[in-house]
């Protein structure tokens, strides 16, 4: 299991993007089960819809990072936010961690709209999330002094597991996923690392 490692404080303090993060996501997933008909058009207005997009709708681009389309979904993006994403907001700060995320999130939203037909519609954080697995690789890569190489060889396993269990997926959007992990491979050299970042660790079972 990988653990966010650091001086003790609640994740709200030690944390706050992904703090706030994961309560958007659980927020706005349950404001849209609630069975109200009022809702219909506001999440029409919001989900991804790479026409939409194509004809300069771009705020398409980033709000459907934040909506879910059922619980599972839901859980494994926050679950993989909390995990992978606690070190590394510690290791580069609020603000840069926050444009790796959302960065990523466009990234990958827009390589969907210029590669899927114009009726596709997408929501999820998957492609976010998927920024954060292309952070950490080059980490593992190229930042030695960070992570330690057993640590390391770790790491690319579990994203290795989460690319492989991406392409099982039956209405999982492969594009959103790759060009999420790119997009965060190619933000990662120029998202300085804190000179003193918080010691990465790979708890044992």
């Amino acid at each position: 299991m990988f653990h966010r490692t650091g001086d003790g404080r609640p994740l709200p303090r030690l944390c706050p993007a992904v703090f706030i993060l994961l309560l958007v996501h659980v927020g706005l997933w349950g404001l849209f089960t609630l069975p109200l008909p009022a809702l219909e058009p506001v999440w029409q207005s919001i989900v991804g819809t790479n026409g939409a997009i194509r004809h300069g709708e771009y705020w398409w681009l980033v709000s459907p990072l934040l909506l879910h389309l059922d619980f599972d979904h839901l859980a494994a993006n926050s679950l993989s936010l909390w995990l992978f994403g606690s070190w590394l907001e510690q290791a580069l700060g609020k603000r840069k961690f926050l444009l790796l995320y959302i960065g990523g999130g466009v990234g990958a939203n827009l390589a969907t709209a210029l590669l899927l037909p114009p009726m596709y519609s997408h929501v999820g954080a998957s492609g976010a999330i998927f920024s954060l697995f292309g952070m950490y690789s080059y980490l593992a890569l190229f930042r030695r002094d960070l992570i330690a190489p057993r640590h390391a060889q770790l790491l690319l396993a579990a994203m290795a597991i989460n690319l492989l269990l991406g392409l099982m997926e039956p209405d999982g959007n492969l594009i959103a996923h790759l060009f999420g992990f790119v997009t965060g491979g190619l933000l990662a050299p120029f998202l300085t690392v804190r000179p003193e970042p918080p010691p990465f660790h790979v708890a044992r079972p």
